[in-house]
């Protein structure tokens, strides 16, 4: 904590499959709980990874799947195509929440499916009024993104303080970080910064920071291609719990993130 300053810092981290983005979501969740913070982290990705980052072993239950609460806390059982758009939700975290090392609380967003003939506005109305509630409590929340951000609405995007972009050497992670900080803007998050994963080339390394910086996105960090990372998740441990350079430097961008005033 920053002296008896509670930090309610709200930050989604968002970027192109495979480029590492959930352990540097799930390692910041740690490294800030550590610091005495009260800490929630949402998947918000549907590959539902973060557990294994945060020290979890199985995952709550995906909130999207609960559809018996979402009909019946929307009032869509009724079959009239109506509706409510701020259902209750206030009690979802203690009741789905799962925690972890240093008291992380993870909550699993889960997909909804966009096939079939079923409707999906209760689903979506469920979560985003989840989301909005999430990000507006007196907590340090990270928000493990899919690239398209798609929970978050303009309704949401009012309680992120930060846009963490994660990009690796590549154009396809160049272009998708584009493709964010575009979709970021168009629902009104102001702060947007980029952080380098994978690092191995001091010359690439230069040349993605020139291009983040074309694209208007500050570098807030570098953090190097390191095995200790690989050997983690083969064995489904913690990357906190292993060490290594790549953790080193996420806890430096912990601490340049906290020095910072959104």
């Amino acid at each position: 904590m920053r002296g008896d300053k509670t930090v309610k810092l709200k930050i989604a981290v968002a970027g192109k499959g495979g480029v590492g983005k959930t352990t540097i979501a799930g390692t910041l969740a740690r490294l800030i709980a550590k610091e005495g913070e009260r800490v929630i982290a949402v998947d918000a990705d549907p590959a539902m990874n973060l557990k294994f980052v945060l020290g979890i072993n199985e995952n709550p239950s995906p909130i999207s799947e609960l559809k018996d609460l979402i009909f019946e806390r929307t009032g869509a059982y009724s079959g009239s195509g109506i509706y409510k758009l701020n259902p209750r939700v206030d009690d979802i975290i203690e009741r789905y929440g799962a925690k972890g090392p240093e008291g992380v609380v993870l909550l699993v967003m889960g997909t909804i499916d966009k096939g079939g003939t079923g409707c999906i506005c209760p689903e979506s109305a469920f979560l985003r009024s989840l989301l909005r509630h999430v990000l507006f409590k007196d907590n340090v929340v990270i928000l493990d993104m899919e690239a398209g951000i798609e929970h978050l609405g303009r309704g949401t995007a009012r309680g992120v303080d930060l846009m963490l972009t994660v990009v690796e050497p590549g154009m396809r992670a160049i272009e998708t970080v584009g493709r964010i900080k575009k979709l970021a803007a168009d629902i009104g998050i102001k702060n947007i910064a980029g952080v380098i994963n994978k690092a191995t080339d001091s010359g690439m390394t230069k040349r993605v920071e020139r291009m983040l910086e074309e694209l208007g996105i500050p570098l807030l960090g570098v953090i190097p291609y390191d095995k200790v990372l690989i050997r983690a998740d083969m064995d489904a441990e913690s990357p906190l719990d292993t060490g290594g350079k790549a953790v080193e430097r996420i806890n430096e961008l912990k601490s340049r993130i906290l020095r910072v005033s959104y």
